[in-house]
């Protein structure tokens, strides 16, 4: 049995475990924990890059003949930082449950398994199942748990469905296209090493990738809150539970970055260089990043500034996968794994304001920092974090992106600036706008004086470990990028071998 199996099983063990009356507090750290513990084990024993881009840990087993559907794990770089990525947000959200019912743990660990499932499993028909899977905790939990009356988080939740639904049925019609275009010899196949294998060797017409990379950014973009099909994502973390918050933002969220990276790319080189299709995802990446940082200015209150600061991050990924650039991907997904714990940090911090505030208007707010020295340093990392600062794992992710889109291969070796070069230029406004609205925030909250008379105090000791740790992974990751960089040559080495 491969370690992988046992990392995606865990958590749906436990949460079965708590479902058949086990007490859940226990039950829920302890499976979070000692995945956590065996994802950082296989980060230890992995390889290295390979000439071939392998995958490792691999296990395959056949469910069906034909179509081919196994139910296949392996990792390899990316696939790894995503699952560590995963498994860290697990035992902070895992943490933030205090006198809560059993729900909110197997809802948090059912999301886990799902997101762990999809970036483990090598066949595409699970790897969008796992997904999926993730997906119907989260909505019932924001219909049923979250913030605010029944009535309004019930819309919110309707919503929600709503835009993810038709997101993953154009997302599913895309991959449908893919598995019967590189499907050989008359028999389906869901294997996405023999899909890249006949990708490989027998590319389709440039046309054809066009429109079928495109069908998988719509559905894969809905999924990431890809401007304009965005406006589901900032009320549903502001709506949802701290941990579910904290899980959909931070990690499950990336599948639709991942698909692209892991499926798309390879698969169809030339569908992603194609002129209209760049045109088009630059103009979207361009919408995340200015329209929606303007948005994320003008909010008044925590919990929905967050949710639309999350949104506009997602241009700056888009933008690495725009540029396609070998240091540009690597930036993407480093800067995947930065925003994952920057955010879940920070909706982190935002759920135990909102349990002793009960309000989270900056107007409302404000001189926190004097019965709150510990959150307001914590909240502090994780807002420079978010805006980018130097010595935090966001700025190395960033500046990969930057530089990378700058790469004279992306424009083809031609004389002067290139779309994708005004966009990296424009783009480059986002990092002003994500200053000014966080540290208007962080100002608004801690310094100053209240206005209402609310007061806060630090969490307790145990309360405090999830929050150094996604903390402490900031600081390292943002002193030692080249502890999840190093694992990303072994990873593109498939991207290049498809010719991107």
């Amino acid at each position: 049995m491969s370690p992988l199996e046992i990392v995606i099983l865990l958590p749906l063990l436990a949460a079965a475990l708590i479902g058949a009356g086990l007490p859940a507090k226990l039950v829920g750290r302890v499976a979070a924990l000692a995945n956590l513990i065996v994802v950082i084990g296989l980060w230890l024993q992995f390889p290295g890059a390979t000439a071939d881009g392998s995958l490792v840990f691999k296990m395959s087993r056949q469910i069906l003949d034909n179509p081919s559907i196994s139910f296949a794990v392996g990792a390899d770089g990316m696939s790894l930082i995503l699952a560590l990525l995963t498994t860290i947000v697990t035992v902070a959200a895992i943490w933030q449950i205090v006198d809560k019912p059993a729900i909110y743990y197997v809802s948090s660990l059912m999301i886990s398994a799902g997101a762990l499932g999809a970036f483990l499993t090598t066949d595409v028909f699970f790897i969008y199942s796992f997904h999926e899977l993730a997906l119907i905790p989260t909505l019932l939990m924001i219909a049923l748990h979250g913030q605010g009356d029944a009535t309004e988080r019930r819309k919110v939740a309707w919503k929600t469905t709503v835009y993810l639904g038709v997101g993953s049925l154009v997302l599913l019609a895309g991959l449908v296209a893919l598995v019967l275009n590189f499907s050989e010899g008359g028999k389906l196949t869901f294997d996405l090493t023999a899909l890249l294998a006949v990708a490989k060797n027998a590319p389709l017409a440039a046309g054809t990738q066009a429109w079928i990379f495109f069908v998988l950014l719509l559905g894969f973009g809905t999924l990431v809150s890809l401007f304009p099909m965005h406006s589901w994502a900032a009320p549903a973390y502001a709506t949802a539970p701290t941990p579910v918050a904290m899980l959909h933002s931070g990690v499950l969220k990336k599948f639709g970055l991942y698909g692209l990276i892991r499926i798309a790319l390879p698969l169809l080189p030339l569908g992603a260089k194609a002129e209209w299709v760049q045109q088009a995802m630059l103009w979207m990446l361009l919408g995340n990043i200015i329209i929606i940082g303007l948005v994320t200015i003008h909010q008044t209150k925590l919990d929905s500034m967050l949710g639309n600061s999350s949104v506009m991050h997602m241009g700056y990924i888009f933008l690495g996968i725009a540029a396609g650039s070998e240091l540009a991907l690597r930036g993407a997904v480093l800067l995947m794994f930065a925003h994952g714990v920057s955010i879940a940090l920070l909706f982190a911090l935002c759920g135990k304001m909102r349990n002793q505030l009960g309000s989270l208007e900056f107007s409302k707010l404000g001189g926190l920092a004097k019965n709150a020295p510990f959150m307001t340093v914590i909240f502090g990392f994780a807002a420079f974090a978010s805006i980018g600062l130097p010595g935090l794992a966001n700025f190395p992710g960033e500046l990969m992106v930057f530089a990378g889109a700058f790469d004279s291969r992306v424009a083809g070796l031609t004389e002067g600036l290139q779309p994708i070069h005004w966009a990296t230029i424009v783009a480059l406004w986002g990092v002003v706008m994500s200053a000014v609205y966080m540290l208007r925030a962080y100002r608004s909250l801690f310094f100053g004086a209240a206005t209402a008379g609310h007061f806060i105090r630090d969490p307790d000791g145990e309360q405090r470990l999830p929050l150094l740790l996604l903390t402490a992974v900031l600081v390292v990751v943002g002193f030692r990028p080249g502890l999840l960089i190093d694992l990303l040559d072994f990873t593109l080495n498939t991207a290049k071998a498809a010719g991107l």
